[in-house]
């Protein structure tokens, strides 16, 4: 019932077409391996094979699917244990047609979309309270572009920088901050109070934007 309501809501939806699915993690890798998806929507509680170690093992051998993980709890230790395992999006089971249609859009595109309430847990997971290396004033403009949901091409556009320059300035970022993505780079830097006041008040908490 719940994947025939989710097929549903994505086919209201032109520009998204359900390929496959399935009803466990181990059968969801097989299937990305035949299908070579663009997204996955995965549920992280399944037989067999749990989401975590499902989309850890679809993005260590398929690295261009994208995985947005859906779940009926949110468990703070389990968010940020997606978060590690590849996942880039994050969703409740209860969202909205739209915010589900939104998220598999935005993963398709390379971004990252993770709804308000998980961002809340990981921010109170993010367990290393050290404050890293002092990002450099283009770098922290770099990464308030990325909380924003902005691709390397916006970026290098708004920058007046070339594209390989801000993947320079990614890499940088993910090295100072300890790291491997833009999630975890934004939910790091939101922890340790690196985003100006500004930024925070115009919607990086509290709201279902793109990081």
């Amino acid at each position: 019932m719940v994947r025939q309501g989710l097929r549903d809501f994505l086919s209201l939806d032109g520009d998204i077409a359900v390929v496959g699915e399935t009803t466990n993690g181990l059968e969801a890798i097989r299937l990305a391996r035949e299908l070579s998806p663009d997204v996955v929507l995965m549920d992280l509680m399944m037989p067999v094979m749990d989401g975590i170690e499902a989309t850890e093992q679809i993005r260590r051998e398929l690295p261009e699917v994208r995985v947005v993980a859906l779940t009926g709890t949110l468990d703070g230790a389990a968010v940020m244990a997606t978060v590690r395992a590849g996942a880039t999006g994050f969703l409740l089971k209860n969202a909205e047609a739209d915010e589900l249609r939104q998220a598999v859009k935005a993963a398709a595109d390379g971004r990252t979309y993770v709804s308000s309430a998980a961002v809340a847990r990981l921010i109170d997971h993010v367990t290393d309270s050290a404050r890293p290396e002092r990002l450099t004033e283009r770098e922290s403009e770099v990464l308030v572009m990325l909380a924003r949901g902005k691709a390397n091409k916006e970026i290098a556009h708004e920058l007046h920088i070339g594209q390989q320059t801000v993947k320079t300035y990614v890499s940088h970022i993910f090295d100072k901050l300890g790291v491997h993505s833009r999630t975890q780079a934004v939910a790091h830097a939101m922890r340790l109070g690196l985003f100006p006041a500004g930024e925070l008040a115009r919607g990086l908490v509290g709201t279902d934007e793109y990081l």
